[in-house]
This record gives C-alpha cells, structure tokens and sequence, in this order.
C-alpha cells in the first residue's frame, strides 16, 4: 500500500528517522489540529520503532490538562491555539514520555473555528529538547483549506524536529 503522504514529506521523516537512528534519540509528539499525522507519517518510515516513544493527540482541553499536564490557568488565560500552550505541550510531551525531544503543534485548521484574533492558518508550534529550552514558532498559513493547513503544519514540525536533532 502507498503512503498517504507525499514524497516530500516522506523525505524528511526519514532523514529523521535515519538521524535519530544513528545518534539514539527518541521522540515524542503532541498533536491537536493534525490529529497525530505527525506521528502517523514518521511511523509510515521503517525502522521507527526504534526512534518513535509515544504521540499524544490532544485533540480537547481536557486532553491537553490529563495527557500533557498543561495547567488549566494557561488554557484559560491564553486559549489552546497559543505559544504557551504550545510549549506546555511540548515540555509536557518530553515529562510524559521517554523522549529526547517533542514536537507540539496546536491550532486552526478551518474552515471553521477562527476569529479576528485566531484567524483560519494560524497554527502554534513548540520544539523541545532535553536540557535545552523549549522554542516557540508561530505560522500563519492563511485559509488554505483545512487539508493544505494541516499539510503545512505537518511540515514545518519536521523542520523543527531537525533542527532539534
């Protein structure tokens, strides 16, 4: 069966698998908005089972708060789709997990859900590394369509995967 993912994609989650491989690193993911397509494509790579720990998809608050221990001040304060949620996210990945480094990514895929302050495409990402401080990035893919924004995160979480590597 092929991949659902496109080869670009695929690429890149090799080279991290294949990288994480080689230097013993594992990872963990936490997902709202991509609904664990990070993990789902990274565990498309053979080989995975040795890098792959756990991926967490946090789809509710409630999720975020039991699975994440993302503090219930920072969802009230801030709102899911937001830096700090992101990199509780991500740290609380790396605390529930046997992990090296996490991956979090929380946002608005659309079409519906946004507002003037949280349009369609924004979309928060946080990279952890043990022993290292979390690092937030925030995109703002535009209204693409829910498929093509979730695409584009899926991306850009890669990318901070390797650059965490």
């Amino acid at each position: 069966m092929a991949s659902p993912f496109d080869q670009e994609l695929v690429d890149k989650a090799t080279r991290i698998i294949e990288t994480c491989t080689a230097k013993g690193l594992m990872i963990a993911t936490a997902e709202s908005c991509t609904g664990g397509l990070v993990a789902g494509l990274l565990t498309e790579i053979s080989g995975s089972s040795s890098v792959i720990d756990r991926g967490f998809v946090t789809y509710s608050n409630a999720a975020k708060q039991d699975m994440l221990g993302v503090p219930q001040t920072l969802l009230d304060q801030y709102g899911a789709v937001s830096e700090s949620v992101a990199k509780a996210m991500a740290e609380g990945a790396l605390t529930h997990s046997r992990a090296n480094i996490a991956v979090a990514i929380t946002g608005v895929a659309g079409p519906t859900g946004g507002s003037a302050d949280k349009p369609v495409g924004l979309v928060h990402f946080a990279s952890a590394r043990s022993g290292q401080d979390t690092r937030p990035v925030e995109k703002r893919f535009g209204d693409l369509g829910r498929t093509q924004v979730r695409r584009a995160a899926i991306n850009c979480a890669l990318d901070l995967i390797l650059q965490r590597i």
